[in-house]
């Protein structure tokens, strides 16, 4: 026998003997894993099948009786039942088809060749989970704010996450079963793959399968084949575990937090569980109190501000959607502080992450936050960033009070997120002050109203502005006005133009310099340049405040 042949029959014996596929259908699973729920993978030498099926706990032991499928592709369809009851006949509705109580997970959808056939999870389980759609994949958020990949269906297969699936379970008390069909098969004869035709059941706890081999004339004179057929049951969690409201124990999971320094030098610390603090009403004496000042570095919040679409950042509070949101004091150049008991209000994969920027600062709370919080006073931040906000908000008020139409066009959805991450920067990163000029740029420049300026600009003068961007129709609109009280602003402007294409179009060189030297002759670290971009920024937007409002801008009749 040739080395080739030996070893093609020596693969095609491993193959057919199913151990790999058996040890690898049955053997157990962490929640944290994919399992395959549904295949259909077919070649010439091989054919498996993989179908699922919900069984009520009150039979699993029956089904265990027997390696054949309770449930096959196509079952689970609605259907109706016939009832001959004294001399009448009954029809009832089955929302699956079925007496039995037996369920599909996963569901054939077929149009009798008419429309292509897909797949789909059963609506029960995609709502439990509240999953949403993402192209073929299945998306389930937690409790903070983060994206879990729940499941993947693929034309010829389906991947669910085991721990969505105990869940599941555990408050439909039901079982999962896992059926399979794995047939292999060989050009060999039994003889010379050295194996025995016969077949054997083994019935195990949660799980029983028949290996069948034998001889298979039906495809081609002398090939072996041997079939895998059987079941594995996935039991559920507790109903604690089940992740729903009403089921789950509360959390125990608090974080401590250094609160301050001792008179040996050493860091306070202090667990941010409400349940163990002190506050105004008499609650556990000698404890630190609820309203007790807690200091994390500034970088805290860049995780927020990179993202804008699930996460808000405003003067005093930070929320993520309709999930969580906190008080918090960002009124400092250096830090935010929060307070101790509202720190474990934060789901327990936040406390974590705000626990790696605490550290203790000899100072509390800034003016601006005692007085909202503690005297209930409105009172606004100066804040630059929040400062530019809220004039940005008061030019487009003021437009379309005394314009009805824009000076500064609003951003569209795709570019919201740069005035929503506007902030003077907490570290004196290069890419982060490119960033961030960048969405100046593309906030106050970018989004002027060419358009609606070029009215105000005599027909003569247009043809030379012809090529020009939208800050030469600014200065030409305004010296048709008669504003030149604005001059420094446009000047202003062209030199924010000057630094985000030095920065961001081209290699950084001389140019660059130049730029960065007319904003910033006093040669500051960047945060601090920032700063004062971002008060000339205010500047600009003041003046056109009171230029809007003035009617500087208005249309004649």
């Amino acid at each position: 026998m040739r080395e080739d042949e030996r070893i093609a029959i020596e693969r095609d014996r491993d193959r057919l003997s199913q151990e790999s596929s058996r040890e690898n259908l049955l053997r157990d699973r962490s929640p944290g894993e994919m399992v395959v729920v549904y295949l259909n993978d077919s070649g010439k030498a091989h054919n498996h099948d993989i179908h699922c099926a919900l069984i009520p706990s009150c039979k699993f032991e029956q089904v265990l009786l027997d390696s054949r499928w309770d449930l096959h592709d196509g079952d689970g369809q609605p259907g109706t039942v016939k009832y001959y009851e004294n001399g009448g006949i009954r029809v009832e509705y089955l929302r699956f088809g079925r007496e039995d109580g037996i369920e599909p997970l996963v569901i054939d959808r077929s149009f009798h060749g008419i429309r292509d056939d897909y797949l789909e999870i059963c609506e029960e389980f995609r709502l439990f989970h509240n999953l949403f759609q993402k192209k073929n994949e299945y998306i389930k958020i937690d409790d903070s704010g983060g994206e879990q990949l729940v499941a993947v269906v693929e034309p010829n297969r389906v991947k669910i996450r085991l721990k969505e699936i105990r869940q599941f379970l555990a408050l439909k008390e039901m079982r999962l079963s896992i059926q399979f069909n794995y047939q292999e098969f060989s050009a060999y004869t039994l003889k010379e793959l050295r194996m025995e035709e016969g077949q054997s059941y083994t019935r195990g706890e949660l799980s029983c399968w028949r290996l069948i081999c034998r001889k298979w004339p039906g495809i081609a004179e002398g090939q072996t084949f041997s079939g895998l057929i059987g079941k594995r049951l996935i039991p559920p969690f507790p109903k604690s575990k089940s992740g729903l409201r009403g089921f789950q124990k509360k959390s125990d999971r608090y974080e401590e937090f250094i609160i301050g320094i001792d008179d040996n030098g050493d860091e306070i610390v202090h667990t941010c569980n409400p349940d163990t603090l002190a506050n105004y009403f008499g609650a556990n004496p000698g404890a630190p109190n609820y309203l007790t000042s807690v200091s994390f570095r500034k970088t805290v919040l860049d995780k927020y501000y990179q993202h804008p679409g699930k996460f808000k950042v405003t003067s005093g509070y930070l929320g993520c959607g309709y999930l969580w949101g906190v008080p918090i004091d960002n009124d400092h150049d250096d830090k935010v502080v929060v307070w101790l008991g509202d720190l474990g209000r934060l789901p327990h994969q936040e406390q974590l992450y705000w626990k790696a920027h605490n550290f203790a600062s000899p100072t509390g709370v800034s003016e601006s936050y005692c007085r909202q919080q503690i005297c209930a006073e409105p009172t606004d931040s100066n804040r630059p960033e929040h400062v530019f906000q809220r004039r940005y908000m008061d030019l487009q008020e003021a437009c379309r009070g005394s314009l009805g139409w824009q000076l500064i066009r609003p951003l569209t959805p795709g570019d919201e997120y740069h005035l929503k991450t506007i902030r003077v920067p907490a570290t004196d990163e290069q890419p982060e002050f490119d960033q961030l000029a960048q969405s100046l740029a593309k906030i106050l420049i970018d989004s002027l109203n060419s358009g609606r300026l070029k009215r105000f600009i005599p027909e003569e003068e247009r043809g030379a502005l012809r090529g020009k961007g939208s800050i030469s129709y600014l200065e030409a609109a305004l010296a048709a006005r008669g504003a030149s009280d604005a001059s420094s602003h446009i000047d202003f402007l062209r030199r924010l133009q000057s630094l985000r294409s030095t920065a961001s179009a081209h290699r950084k060189g001389d140019n660059y310099e130049a730029a960065l030297k007319q904003l910033n002759p006093d040669g500051d670290d960047l945060k601090t340049v920032f700063a004062g971009i971002l008060a000339k920024c205010i500047g600009f937007l003041d003046c056109f405040i009171v230029l809007v409002e003035r009617g500087a801008f208005q249309e004649s009749e």
